[in-house]
């Protein structure tokens, strides 16, 4: 499965991004998707997952309440919406497959996209 993500930038502290990842290949409901970020110096760590149906969410402690993971299977698309966004969110973020569909176990995830980055200023 290919994986092409976009929609970071820069954002002011309390602002809002919606990063999409849109994937093509292989039957898209066959993967969780993921979004992973990792900021300079730091290990890459998984923020939220999905399940291949949409109905399962993982979220890291650092974003819950704040970002939320969708994914439109017709589209082939999964999706970040980050609100109430902090400094400490400043990382590239990177959309990942996972084709044994665990969402919230990082080591599961095979297929990755570029990055793309995120920076918010204070």
């Amino acid at each position: 499965v290919q994986l092409q993500a976009s929609g970071g930038g820069l954002v002011q502290a309390g602002g809002s991004l919606r990063l999409s990842c849109a994937a093509s290949g292989r039957t898209f409901t066959n993967y969780a998707m993921g979004w992973f970020r990792q900021a300079p110096g730091e290990e890459r760590e998984l923020v939220a997952g999905v399940s291949g149906s949409g109905r399962s969410t993982y979220y890291a402690d650092s974003v819950k309440g704040r970002f939320t993971v969708s994914r439109d299977n017709a589209k082939n698309t999964v999706y970040l919406q980050m609100n109430s966004l902090k400094p400490e969110d400043t990382a590239v973020y990177y959309c990942a497959a996972d084709p044994a569909n665990m969402y919230k176990l990082g080591s599961s995830y095979d297929y990755w996209g570029q990055g793309t980055q995120v920076t918010v200023s204070r």
